[in-house]
């Protein structure tokens, strides 16, 4: 199957091009803490072993960015950096990677009087002065609350490009063209459109794909095939990521993922259609990543899966997240929402709390809310 790739610009990280037609880079998230030096080396090499061209490293504070200056010496993949919430750390983190992700919707955590337009600066100063590449990662669940406040509260999409386009033409003046953009959301059909859209106006801009809280497998890679099929087909993307929530020695499989979902679609096995619109149960999961503050996270989203079997064909979607950054914004969506703690599960229905419950007592509060929900549908 002969794909014709957008015309986009070459951007060079490390030792990997992506965009202009070189071959599509493949990038997975460590799942480690940070500050575990030992163990975060032993994952970084492991997703090297799996054929990740790029991976990803979160750093939250000052301790996380010295730890990352270690784990540098002692690797030697391409390195990625999430400043998380706070743009500051960059200056720290950015002599000892090779792009540099921030998301325009984190933007206002830190320094909140001051415009994000001199944060954004900044960072691409920190960036053209350390020879890193930078993403700018919008994900639906964080999005510039200024530009969420302009649109229909039904509309998720349109901040999304907003955002994304507004952080461009800045970047583009500060004459920094180095960059690619992510849009990502749980729901394939708008990864589809929303990227689609994007790549409409600026067909100049690689793209970083990925569905966000695909979930564990096999749902989550289906999921993802759904988005990567219909982007990539049409000739949309320069580098992905499969999101799987996974235990921590199992994160090779989001390579293996990525890897034959680009085989199939280069050979022309497509196996989904565009349409994507359940009416059945749909579980999103966070994947497992250095964020997630209590391991238990990943087993209790095995047990979401395997507690709700009984409502499969009921039109309902459980989110279960896995920490504060991106847990209380995309649990709002949902039916009913988990996000993860250290020590309580914050539940949620349709946006509201319901709570804070211990990990072993929570799934049952669960499946009386599952239960409510179901018969308030069976009986209208």
């Amino acid at each position: 199957m002969e794909i014709v790739r957008n015309p986009t610009r070459s951007v060079k990280i490390g030792s990997v091009t992506i965009g202009s037609g070189h071959e599509i880079a493949v990038q997975s998230m460590t799942a480690t803490k940070t500050q575990d030096i030992d163990a975060t080396v032993a994952q970084v090499t492991d997703l090297e072993k799996a054929g990740a061209d790029v991976i990803r490293i979160a750093v939250d504070s000052k301790k996380d960015a010295e730890a990352l200056a270690e784990i540098r010496k002692q690797v030697s993949g391409n390195l990625s950096v999430d400043l998380q919430e706070n743009y500051r750390l960059a200056e720290l983190v950015a002599p000892h990677v090779d792009k540099i992700r921030y998301n325009p919707g984190h933007l206002y955590h830190h320094e909140r009087e001051k415009p994000w337009q001199e944060k954004v600066e900044y960072i691409i100063g920190v960036a053209k002065d350390n020879d890193c590449a930078v993403r700018i990662g919008v994900n639906c669940g964080s999005v510039d609350p200024a530009k969420l406040a302009q649109y229909d509260k039904h509309d998720s999409i349109t901040p999304m490009l907003e955002s994304a386009w507004e952080h461009c033409d800045l970047v583009d003046r500060l004459d920094f063209d180095r960059y690619c953009v992510s849009l990502k959301d749980s729901d394939p059909q708008k990864v589809i459109e929303v990227n689609r859209r994007f790549a409409e106006k600026r067909a100049d801009v690689p793209l970083h794909l990925g569905v966000t809280e695909a979930g564990m497998p096999p749902d989550g890679v289906i999921k993802t095939r759904i988005a990567f099929e219909q982007l990539i087909g049409n000739g949309i993307g320069d580098t992905l990521r499969v999101s799987l929530t996974v235990p921590n020695s199992r994160k090779g499989e989001e390579i293996e993922a990525g890897r034959k979902i680009l085989a199939d679609i280069k050979a022309g096995r497509l196996r989904t259609v565009l349409d994507y619109g359940l009416q059945t149960l749909n579980i999103i999961s966070c994947p497992s990543c250095s964020r997630v503050e209590n391991e238990a996270f990943v087993d209790l989203a095995a047990k979401v899966k395997e507690l709700t079997e009984y409502a499969k064909d009921h039109k309902i979607t459980i989110a279960v997240m896995g920490c504060r950054v991106n847990g209380p914004g995309e649990t709002d969506d949902a039916d009913l929402g988990l996000w993860c703690g250290p020590n309580f599960v914050n539940l949620k229905k349709g946006g509201e709390p319901l709570g804070a419950f211990d990990y072993d007592e929570v799934l049952v509060r669960l499946k009386d809310e599952l239960d409510q929900l179901i018969s308030t549908q069976t009986a209208g």
